[in-house]
């Protein structure tokens, strides 16, 4: 039974980074990425007749301009190939790779939501395991485990859940989306700046099961925002690329996240992705 979605927190943020993501080079020759051409589609189950649920405090996205090459962290969700990352991680690519030990592995088949900032990648590299999804929403305060490759380097970030909210994302005018806040507590290993590149990755429960994709985040406010769990597993099942319920794990403290974030490295659970714009 998933949790009531609201919260007694209100406000708006100045200015939250839309793209949460390391603007980097990245190029490599036709060889190193190979692979069929990328085929991107759109899934929106909206409906103008389907109001938006009000869940409380609201945030605005910064709309980032037109996609650069750039990098962000993708998961796997089953062991047939399929993986999750964030939508604006794979929107207005060229080309789409995730890394490998031998290189890069080129991506051609992403479904994209147009309801939350979510991309489902079909047909990518078969992982050993997948995690599991849920869309249960924890309990105001518990722990959060947002995992990925901030300024390109494997890290995780530690949260405390705030509640289900708002995000405009596009500027005060552009599409509204329901997200869950979180209140950064600490990162493991300690670093400064910004959390560019953490884009995609999972965000874990305590349960050890995924309840959000990262989104976006607020270095002024400390806030880190995540994609609706509902929305997530709306578009997993319009991929029909998902036939399995994922491992799952203790993840009571912030040790114990940090152990399974080296093991899901180890095991290419976790990796990251490239968006390259010719």
């Amino acid at each position: 039974m998933s949790k009531a979605r609201t919260s007694n927190r209100r406000g708006c943020l100045p200015w939250v980074l839309g793209a949460v993501l390391l603007i980097v080079w990245f190029g490599g020759s036709e060889e190193e990425w190979g692979g069929a051409p990328l085929s991107v589609e759109q899934f929106d189950p909206r409906s103008p007749r389907r109001p938006m649920p009000d869940i409380g405090e609201s945030f605005v996205i910064a709309d980032p301009g037109p996609q650069q090459d750039s990098q962000g962290t993708a998961f796997a969700v089953d062991r047939d190939g399929t993986w999750l990352t964030a939508q604006h991680v794979t929107h207005g690519c060229d080309r789409i790779g995730l890394v490998a030990e031998a290189g890069i592995d080129a991506i051609s088949d992403v479904l994209e939501s147009s309801e939350a900032d979510a991309s489902v990648i079909r047909q990518g590299p078969l992982p050993e395991f997948a995690l599991a999804l849920t869309e249960e929403l924890p309990e105001e305060g518990a722990f959060g485990y947002h995992m990925g490759f901030p300024a390109g380097n494997p890290a995780v970030v530690v949260s405390r859940f705030l509640g289900a909210a708002y995000a405009s994302r596009g500027g005060p005018a552009g599409q509204s989306e329901p997200i869950l806040a979180w209140a950064e507590a600490e990162r493991v290993p300690s670093f400064d700046g910004p959390l560019g590149g953490i884009s995609g990755g999972p965000t874990f429960d305590e349960q050890g099961r995924v309840v959000g994709v990262n989104a976006a985040s607020t270095p002024r406010r400390g806030r880190v925002l995540t994609t609706d769990p509902l929305a997530v597993l709306r578009l997993v099942v319009a991929s029909a690329a998902v036939d399995e319920s994922g491992e799952v794990t203790d993840l009571s403290s912030p040790d114990r996240a940090a152990r399974l974030f080296q093991l899901l490295l180890d095991r290419g659970i976790i990796r990251q992705v490239y968006c390259d714009v010719r």
